[in-house]
Order: structure tokens, then sequence, then C-alpha cells
């Protein structure tokens, strides 16, 4: 018996240590083996950090020049003091490493289309969707650019020596919790991927497109229609640059092709749907006010930047200081420097351009063997980039890229038959012509603003930034304020870009950029303030360019029109402008949707909501209902009106933006749209207004019931863990904001970082960000901005001087030497 009982035991615990120790494969996710995860020498019981944790270090590194100190303050935050410049750098890289080392690896992976090497073949088609877009092929031309300056290239290979000497020194206990979750290991860092990186910001925010979209909604409705549904002039903008802004056109004459209405315009069905876009609402806000309007005399520059929010948080603050440089600001976890910031001198801040420099051409190959493509009239040798996807789990997938020459540019064919998540219906074959792709040396524009004294030190460093286009911001303490739509921007022709071009045909391709001179800016405006919110640079009707159609406009209307009338303004009022949830959409629209609601037609319940709706203060605070009511019924009025137009669209189309609807309601009282096409009567708005209350009323009372009619539980603002752990986010969190208001905050977007600087002889600036300075979810640092942020508070952001390290906020110290 107890032979048998010895067997059984020594059987279960054969099979225990074969279960815990062998990876598994559920469906297309490969799981790791969880024995060594839950080991207590090795597993995730190692990364939580006690309260007490002591982050103190003397380290020793012979690649160093010199000596560096970093003082660690009571919320993370590292001052690093240098003897040499790139030291600094060579210890921002260490620290990067120690504190967000799954982070970075992460989104250079997913840039690089490399996420099946971990997460196994559901990520096969994602991954060829980056590398079609022509992501790793673009970033190893761009660090062939980078690598011939002299200076970038030291301050890259400082950095990417900093990262490694941390993973190098890295213990398997010490793994943050994601690789133990996940089963691998990280690799060496290298300057290709800190160029990674900056692509999959390019990508985030200039690689978004509605080509095939916008195709097949000037193929559906008629040109009427199209042109009310999809307007080029905004009749409520108000551009970065002012009204009446005269730019005169020099060198650059973009030529219309001869046969753009046979072969441009013509109707052709396309069906194409992208496995991933960049977020549409990435933007932000950003001003700056001359002295001459505020209390101190001296410019105040604000900036939030709006991006999808996730933990570990995209920012990591800093302050870098050396002989050659003293700035603070927030960096980007895997590349050197500060990205948004101030210095001694200055202040400078980016909104998103948001203009479209992501463009498809239809290409025509002999055959189907994709060896030659016509162009201009000839056969051209197609050129091969063979893609090979490691996957976890299974074998290595390799595809063939195809790649064409339209004029100088090499374009990757992103959409054939031989991807199928494209989900081409048409057979026909695509190729992408993106600005993201062009090698640039963008990095150094955030190097040369980190060292900039003055205006010309901000125009010559903003002239390095290709892609993403940005409005940059800047301001210094000698009184200058200045804004800049700085990128380099294709010169179109009208509506070129919009639609899906033929490409056999040199004329449709981008002729030129924007000269430099000719792109928007402002230095020293009368009105004694810049400002954008990522809506269109110029009026259309003065700028010589084509700018392209859809932009948000509302933010911007509404920041132009406070900062017209403020004067005497003080920190505090920029404060509590950045966080201000007024709704200037609900001004605008609900005294037509109350004229036009049949109250005599609403039942108890629904006339208890249309008394919200009316005594709303039109603030979308986190308590309101009144938000709630306005917000659920605006998305339901929006359907109301145009899902009978779209009621036999194909299913990859372009919808309205929500501010051609509002202009067309607000200038034509027979607005076309508000009829239903569908019905043999002919509906007016009341009839239209009454039923989207209707709608709305019925799905407030559900909401209700389920104690989710304030506005902050409606939304369920939540920051997600960036592999989607929900043990590791955050849900729920109790604040207000909408896409309507200065504080853009959303369901999962929002101010990812706040900054607000005062540009007086002892710089006075503020900021927060929602996160942590943290990536280990076991960590205190890990969400403890979070709540502060929520609440509209600020941290004060101290530029610390070197006779102040035994001040009481410095609460560590490590130790850099050779």
């Amino acid at each position: 018996m107890k032979l048998k009982s010895f067997i059984f035991t020594g059987l279960i615990t054969g099979i225990l240590i074969f279960t815990l120790n062998k990876s598994w494969k559920v469906g297309s996710l490969q799981i790791p083996a969880i024995g060594k995860f839950l080991s207590p020498q090795q597993g995730f019981w190692q990364n939580a950090e006690p309260l007490t944790e002591d982050y103190s270090q003397d380290l020793k590194f012979p690649s160093l020049k010199g000596k560096v100190d970093v003082y660690l303050d009571e919320r993370l935050v590292p001052h690093v003091f240098a003897e040499q410049e790139n030291d600094a750098y060579f210890v921002q890289g260490y620290l990067h490493a120690k504190f967000r080392l799954w982070q970075m690896e992460l989104q250079t992976f997913s840039a690089g289309g490399r996420l099946s090497e971990i997460m196994g073949v559901g990520m096969l088609e994602r991954d060829r969707q980056m590398r079609r877009l022509g992501m790793v092929y673009s970033a190893e031309n761009t660090l062939k650019i980078i690598e011939k300056d002299p200076v970038m290239k030291a301050v890259n290979d400082a950095y990417t020596a900093g990262v490694n000497a941390y993973i190098e020194n890295l213990p398997e206990n010490k793994l943050p919790v994601e690789y133990k979750l996940l089963g691998y290991r990280p690799e060496n860092w290298s300057n290709l991927k800190t160029v990674l990186f900056m692509k999959y910001m390019s990508y985030d925010l200039a690689g978004f497109d509605e080509d095939f979209e916008m195709t097949n909604a000037k193929n559906y409705f008629d040109k009427e229609r199209f042109d009310l549904l999809f307007p080029i002039i905004q009749d409520s903008l108000d551009p970065v640059i002012p009204d009446g802004t005269q730019i005169e056109k020099q060198g650059v004459f973009p030529v219309i092709p001869g046969d753009v209405d046979s072969v441009y315009l013509k109707r052709e069905e396309i069906e194409v749907s992208e496995q991933e876009k960049p977020n549409r609402e990435n933007g932000s806000n950003n001003w700056a006010v001359s002295g001459r309007k505020t209390k101190s005399g001296a410019p105040i520059l604000s900036n939030d930047l709006h991006l999808t929010m996730n933990l570990p948080s995209i920012w990591y603050e800093v302050q870098i200081t050396a002989p050659t440089v003293n700035v603070y600001g927030v960096s980007f976890p895997g590349v050197p420097g500060v990205i948004v910031g101030f210095n001694d001198s200055c202040s400078f801040g980016f909104t998103n351009g948001g203009r479209d420099v992501r463009d498809y051409y239809e290409i025509t190959f002999k055959d189907e063997s994709r060896k030659e493509y016509r162009y201009n009239g000839e056969w051209h040798q197609t050129i091969w980039r063979p893609e090979v996807i490691k996957i976890n789990g299974s074998p290595d997938f390799t595809d063939s890229v195809s790649y064409v020459k339209l004029g100088d540019d090499l374009c990757p064919v992103m959409y054939d038959n031989k991807f199928s998540g494209s989900k081409i219906s048409n057979n026909k074959y695509y190729a992408v012509r993106w600005k993201g792709n062009d090698p640039s040396n963008d990095l150094k524009a955030f190097y040369l603003l980190n060292h900039s004294k003055n205006y010309d030190d901000f125009n010559e460093a903003v002239l390095e930034l290709k892609t993403p286009g940005q409005n940059v911001i800047f301001a210094t303490k000698s009184g200058d304020i200045a804004i800049k739509t700085q990128g380099e921007w294709p010169a179109k022709w009208k509506e070129q870009g919009d639609f899906v071009m033929p490409g056999f045909d040199s004329s449709y391709l981008w002729q030129a950029m924007i000269p430099q001179d000719e792109v928007p800016f402002q230095y020293n405006p009368e009105r004694g303030f810049v400002s954008s919110a990522n809506q269109k640079p110029e009026d259309d009707k003065t700028y010589p360019y084509y700018l392209g159609r859809n932009y948000p406009v509302w933010r911007g209307k509404e920041i132009n029109r406070r900062l017209e009338t403020m004067e005497n303004i003080t920190t505090e009022d920029m404060l509590k402008l950045q966080t201000d949830n007024y709704n200037i959409v609900a001004e605008v629209i609900r005294p037509l949707i109350l004229a036009n609601i049949n109250v005599s037609d609403l039942s108890p319940d629904e006339k208890k909501y249309y008394e919200l709706l009316k005594n709303w203060d039109l603030r979308n605070d986190a308590g309101s209902q009144g938000a709630t009511v306005f917000e659920l019924f605006w998305m339901n009025f929006y359907k109301t009106i145009y899902d009978d137009e779209y009621k036999d669209a194909p299913k990859v189309i372009k919808y309205p933006d929500e501010t051609s609807l509002i202009d067309g309601l607000l200038s034509d009282s027979g607005f076309i749209f508000i009829d239903d096409i569908t019905t043999d009567q002919k509906e007016t708005l009341t009839d239209r207004v009454t039923t989207a209350f209707k709608i709305t009323s019925e799905q407030l009372n559900k909401h209700e019931s389920k104690g989710r009619l304030e506005w902050d539980k409606f939304k369920g603002t939540q920051i997600n863990h960036l592999s989607r752990l929900v043990p590791f986010g955050r849900y729920n969190i109790p604040i207000g904001g909408s896409k309507h208001n200065i504080n853009a905050t959303e369901t999962i977007h929002g101010p990812s970082w706040r900054m607000v600087v005062n540009l007086t002889q002892e710089t006075e600036a503020y900021g927060v960000y929602p996160g942590g300075q943290s990536g280990n979810p076991g960590s205190r640092f890990y969400d403890d901005f979070i709540d502060y942020w929520a609440e509209g508070k600020y941290y004060p952001l101290w530029l610390m001087t070197a006779d102040e390290q035994n001040d009481s906020r410095v609460k560590w110290k490590m130790s850099f030497t050779k």
C-alpha cells in the first residue's frame, strides 16, 4: 500500500513539474510556463516593492567620462547632474531601463512588427501591417542619417550603452513582471530601437489616413451630398494663424493633372480595412501668452498633450543638467533628452499638426508574379524585401513585400491579395507613400530645443523636425512667444491625396514640399498670444496650399475666445483653463435642440431628462447628469441624421465630422440630411430631434438604473495596462472632461501630460501626468499621480540646482562613476 502511495505521489509530482515548466498554446496565444512565475525566488513575488524601498546606489561603469549624481525626489523624479553631457544620456538610458524596460521594448517590438515573437500567431496580421507600412526599412535608413551626425550619434550611443548597462546586470528575479508573465527575457538595446520608437510616434501622430474611406464616400454619394458632408472650408474654423494672415507663394506651384476628373475623381468602389489605425483623436492644446497680458510681466507657456492613456505612462519625468544643458520636462522611455519642457531660458511644447502625409497609389503589375509594374508608360522592375517574422510557438513566417519606385520615392505595396488582413475586395494593389518613411534626423530637433536660449535657436531647432509635423510653441524669458506648424509638408493641389490616386502616372505624385519660409507661423503677434488645438493651421481662402479636410474646430475656438478677453493672467489662471470642462459645442447646438423637441410628446420620464438638459450649466464636470444627457443625445442625433444616408453604403466608408453637421444645421434650416430618405414622408428637424431624444431617454433610463447617470460614471475613464492586463490598469476614474472641452479627457484618451511654465526670473512651473515614474505594478510609484491628475491638481516642477542636494525633497541618491 505504501509503495502504491509512493508511486502515486511521485506520479502527481512528476505531472506537476512537467505542467508548471511547460509552455502551452491556447488558441492563438502562447502561455508561458507558470512554474517560474510562481517561484518565491524568481517569480512575481520579487516584484513587490516595500514602502521603504531604498533607491540609493553607488555604481561604476568604465565607459563613463566623468561623475554623474542622480537625486531622486519624493515623486521618484530623477535630477541628473553630470560632469559631461553624454554621460547624462548614459544615465538617462540606465534610468529608463531600470524603471520602464518592458514598456520600452514592447513599443519597439510593436513598431518593428515583432509582437508575434512574444504573443504568438494572433499578432501576425498586425506585425505584417507594420512591416508592409515600411517601419523597419525606414528606421534602418533613418539610422544611417543619424549616424552621419557625430553629435547625435554620440548622444544615441551613450543612451544605448546606459540601457544595456542595466540589462546586462539584471538578475532573473528582478525582471519586470510582464517578462515573467509572458515568458521571455529582454534583448540588448540598440540605436535602431530608439529610431523605431521615434517611427512609432510618427505612426501614432502622422500615420492616420482615410483614403479608402473617402474614396468610397466619393463614389457612394452624389457631388452635392459629398460636398456638404465633407466640406473643405469649415464655417466655424478659428485657425492656428488668425484669419487674413497673408503668405505669399514663392517657388512651389503644384500642377493639377489634366485627367483628374476622368481618372482621379471617377467612381469605383474600393474595400480595404486596416488591422489597426492610429487614434484619430491624438491631439493636444498649447498656448503661450505674452508678458503684456500676464500679471508677472513674463510669458506663460501651457501645453497638454492628448494621447491614448496607458500604464506604464508614455512619459517619464526627468531633469538633465550638465555644463552645456539644464533642462526639465518629460521624456519618452526609449529616447534620450527631454521632449516637452523648459530650461534656464525658454519653454517649448507641441500639438499634433494633423495634416495628411500618407497617401495610397493603385499599382498596375504586369501579371500575378508582380515582378514588373507600369509607370509613365513603361514596365519597371519590382524591388523585393523579405520580411521574416518569428512566431512564438509556430514556424517563422516570411512575407515577401514588393516595393515600387514612384519618382524618387521607394514605396511599399502595403495591400495586395497576399495580405489577408487588408480584406481587399477588388484584387488590386496599393502602394503607400508616407512621409514617416523618409529618413530624417528628427531627434535632433528635441536635442536643440533642450539647448535653446532664444528665438533664433528655436527656429534652427524646429527645422530638424520633419515627421510627425507639429504645432511647436515657444516662449522665452526675454519676452518672445512664437508658434510654427513645423514639418515637411507635401505641397498639394486641391483634393490631392483625399482619395486613392493612380500610381501609373508621375503627375499624381507629390511634386514638392512646402518651402519652410511658407510654413504657417506667428512671432510676437499683436493680439498677445499664440495657440493651437489641432485645428487647421490657416484659412483656406488665404493660404496658397491645400491643407485637407476634417480638422477638429471647437477646442481651439474656445481657447482663443478665452485668451482674447483675459488680462493680468496668472499661473493659476492657466492651470484652471487647462482643466476647464465648459462645453462650447453644447453652447452652440443646445438652443437648436431645445427649440425643436416636441415637449408635449414626451413621457414623464422623458420630460425629466429634458429638464436636466435644459437646466444644465454646459459643463462636463464629473458628477454632472446634464452632461450625460447631452453627450448621449448628440451621439443618437448624429446617427438619426445620417444612418438613413448610409443604409446601403460600403462597409469601409468615411462618416462626416460633427462640425459638418453643426455648420449645416446652423447655416441652413432646410439642411438636406434632416429628411429620412428611407420613408415616404418629409421629416422636419423637430421630428428628428424628438425621435433622437426619445431614443436617448430610453437609454438614459437603463444607465440611471445602474447608477451611471453622472457623467464620470457614464464615461468610465480608464487607463489600461499596455498589454491589457486588467489587474495592472485603473478604471472608473472620477474625472470630467470630453472631446468638446479644453479638458479633453475621454474614456481611454486624454491629457497625457499637463504643463504650465511661467518664465519669470526664477521659473515657476507645474505639471502632472496620469501615471507614475515606475513601470512596476508592485511599486507605490506606479500610478500615484493619477488621483492628483483626475482632481485637476499639479505638482511643482523643481529645476534643482547643484547646491540643493541637501534639500528635504531629495530622498535618494544614485552615484555613477567610472
